[in-house]
């Protein structure tokens, strides 16, 4: 019987390939094939509903558009790196009321990221709502729109809404579950705080860091952005759970003292008021149930010295396989995707409003940091970039030259003090009397 059915089962799939190679071409055939059997995508598999969720292409015209409309409050740049072939570019959108640099130094500083992980297409979503919140053609309900203006109006807020483009076009070719960027690295473990370090189970299509800190174009741009603009808020939003976590992903400890409980106070008020008490609070290394090595969030709070630093988890589907990541780390119907964005754009406005109050007077933190030679003249440039455009094109070319001459600097100014000690210790030598005792 079993031979019987295996010889009508090999004359079927003759006659099928015989009759698709009459009618197409033979570079076709396996896609004809594929099609036919529903080899491309598994129906237990959810794909992307585009009836909810904008293309990447989509979604950055909108947000260009929306910027557009409203010069008075949101500006637009793309910032563009690359190496060895790789290239990438990050869009940066930044409200403000003020017109001039000096005007957004003096104000209170947040850097919000989304898309760090292509599969997580909410989180860029929640971008957008967010910017159309700020530019007021959509509004939070039962919100005092004076109060939110005053409150507004101290702010510089910096959005980017899809740090991962690359890797989000990745997933939407058809690899849903894929989190890194265009060549394989997980933007999320490429920082140089704790980089590098494998737990048991590592697993490299999940966290590849890279082959050094910081390999990446998209990290490279992330870095000089938050040295330049020297936030007093940073917030990297993605999705898979939900949870508010601060410091630090790769131990099992959070900040200790007044910046512990100013970061606890906040997400406290932020999971009563719109994560129905039910969003984990922690450090992400002591809740989430694994370390995670080379974070931007350590590096953010450990480096540039952010008094806050943040990890927003904004959505999770336990019930999901593991396989079906669209589901997994997105909401699939049109009422959870609703709630989702209304609960989190209303918590990131409370943020705005009570991070200020949290941290108290804003002062500089120039003298706190411990930032490297590299890094500090990275983000100075970045800064000049900013300001003045493509004029300031030719500093970046001479940036390796300005390092070797402040490394230089620094090593005449060490041999000159050096030289000038040896000399004031020859000078003091014992007196010796002329006439004998």
């Amino acid at each position: 019987m079993a031979s019987l059915s295996s010889s009508s089962s090999s004359s079927s799939s003759f006659l099928f390939f015989f009759s698709i190679f009459l009618a197409s071409s033979s570079s076709d055939l396996f896609s004809v094939y594929a099609k036919s059997h529903n080899l491309t995508h598994s129906s237990s598999l959810t794909p992307i509903n585009y009836h909810l969720y904008r293309s990447s292409g989509n979604l950055m015209e909108e947000i260009r558009d929306l910027v557009h409309r409203h010069p008075d409050k949101l500006k637009m740049e793309t910032l563009k790196g690359g190496n060895k072939g790789y290239n990438a570019e990050v869009a940066v959108v930044t409200y403000g009321r003020g017109k001039s640099d000096n005007d957004e130094r003096s104000k209170f500083r947040i850097l919000l990221s989304f898309g760090q992980h292509g599969r997580e297409l909410i989180t860029s979503e929640l971008a957008l709502r967010i910017l159309s919140i700020l530019s007021e053609e959509q509004h939070l309900p039962n919100v005092d729109h004076a109060t939110l203006n005053s409150t507004l109006d101290k702010l510089v807020i910096k959005v980017v809404p899809m740090e991962n483009l690359n890797g989000r076009k990745l997933v939407e070719a058809g690899d849903l579950c894929e989190r890194r960027n265009g060549r394989g690295v997980d933007l999320n473990r490429n920082w140089s705080v704790d980089w590098g370090k494998k737990e048991k189970d590592y697993d490299p299509y999940e966290e590849n860091p890279g082959v050094a800190p910081f390999s990446e174009p998209e990290t490279q741009i992330m870095r000089k952005l938050a040295i330049s603009f020297d936030p007093h808020i940073w917030v990297n939003v993605h999705s898979g759970m939900e949870a508010l976590f601060m410091p630090y992903d790769h131990k099992n400890i959070t900040p200790h003292g007044l910046p512990l409980q100013r970061m606890k106070s906040l997400l406290e008020e932020v999971n009563h008021l719109h994560c129905h008490k039910h969003c984990m609070i922690g450090s992400g290394g002591g809740s989430v149930g694994y370390f995670a090595h080379g974070t931007a969030t350590d590096f953010m709070y450990d480096i540039v010295r952010v008094p806050m630093a943040f990890t927003f988890e904004i959505y999770g589907d336990g019930t999901a396989s593991s396989k079906d990541c669209f589901k997994m780390f997105n909401p699939i119907d049109l009422s959870s995707y609703n709630r989702v964005l209304n609960d989190w754009s209303a918590a990131f406005f409370t943020i705005f409003k009570v991070g200020p109050q949290q941290i108290g007077e804003i002062h500089s933190k120039a003298l706190d940091k411990l930032v490297s030679i590299d890094e500090y003249l990275d983000g100075y440039l970045m800064e000049r970039r900013n300001r003045y455009g493509k004029k300031m094109e030719v500093l970046e070319l001479g940036m390796q030259e300005i390092r070797t001459y402040f490394r230089l600097f620094l090593l005449s100014s060490v041999l000159l003090m050096f030289m000038f000690c040896s000399r004031i210790s020859k000078g003091k030598r014992p007196i010796v009397s002329a006439i004998p005792l």
